[in-house]
């Protein structure tokens, strides 16, 4: 009669086990990581792509809403640019990308070639924004009216002194004329005059912040996602720039940010479009420190 080992038996019933699992736990990780993997194993030709660019202001919220939706479209070729407004009409109009970011209306020059090229243009508002101006955070000038501010970038003003501040020349910063957010200023503040020829120019509202916070003369204006305690915020008129005061429309420098898309988009471009204007592409909108574009359908805050 064979001799039986029960404790011998067992270990080599845990070993076969211990082998079983790590097997399965190797199979596991392996379908995982092909999960993972097969988008991207896919060659560029094969993959669906979309291409977004234009304005720089919009940039930082493009560039999230992309990340966001990419986790459920790993497979897509998303490039998002910051290339101005002006740029970004163009190279839609032209067919080079397939979203245009804007942070203003088509101008009838542009509209005019699109038509001669025969795109249709479609616009989506996809948030609100206002102009902040802004000044180095030890500028004891906490208003400023907006004639005032015409005055400073026309060149009738040119000392703080003339607006309630100190003895110091003011610099003023600008935005290049490629710029939507440029074009809104020309519109809004200097009513189609041109500025004084001696300005700062920066090519983004990033820059624009940090050419103040480095310059106690200096005075600019920036999209409201880039305000930070880098600058100070001057109340406009009386009315600081804030949800509620560009809900009530008491703030006087308030834009609306398109999208811009041609009639005959992809299905892409519809799609990343619609979630930009989803509960999801809102609760980025206002991550980004704008404001959703149904904010004046709903009541004022208290």
């Amino acid at each position: 009669m064979p001799i039986k080992f029960p404790a011998l038996a067992g270990r080599k019933f845990q070993f076969f086990s211990l082998i079983t699992l790590a097997l399965v736990l190797a199979l596991t990780l392996a379908l995982n990581l092909a999960a993972l993997a097969w988008p991207f194993n896919l060659r560029a030709e094969e993959r669906p792509t979309l291409r977004v660019s234009g304005s720089s202001t919009l940039l930082p919220f493009t560039q999230k809403a992309a990340e966001v939706y990419l986790k459920n479209r790993p497979e897509l070729l998303l490039t998002v640019s910051g290339t101005g407004t002006g740029e970004g009409i163009r190279s839609l109009i032209d067919g080079n990308i397939d979203i245009a970011d804007a942070s203003r209306d088509l101008k009838p020059e542009e509209a005019q070639r699109a038509k001669d090229q025969g795109v249709t243009l479609e616009k989506l508002t996809v948030a609100i924004d206002c102009l902040a101006v802004i000044v180095h955070p030890e500028n004891p000038v906490s208003n400023i009216t907006m004639d005032e501010l015409k005055g400073i970038y026309l060149g009738a003003i040119t000392n703080w002194n003339q607006v309630g501040g100190p003895d110091l020349v003011i610099v003023p910063v600008n935005r290049d004329s490629s710029s939507g957010t440029f074009e809104m200023w020309i519109e809004k503040v200097l009513h189609g005059a041109r500025h004084r020829r001696d300005v700062q120019v920066q090519s983004s509202s990033g820059g624009v912040a940090y050419a103040v916070a480095g310059n106690r003369h200096a005075i600019g204006y920036v999209s409201l996602g880039f305000l930070s305690d880098s600058v100070k915020a001057l109340s406009v008129d009386n009315f600081l720039p804030s949800r509620q005061t560009v809900q009530s429309q008491e703030y006087p420098i308030v834009r609306e940010l398109y999208m811009f898309m041609r009639g005959d988009h992809s299905g892409e471009a519809e799609a990343f479009t619609q979630f930009v204007l989803s509960e999801k592409g809102a609760a980025v909108v206002e991550e980004e420190g704008f404001l959703p574009p149904n904010i004046f359908d709903l009541s004022p805050a208290p």
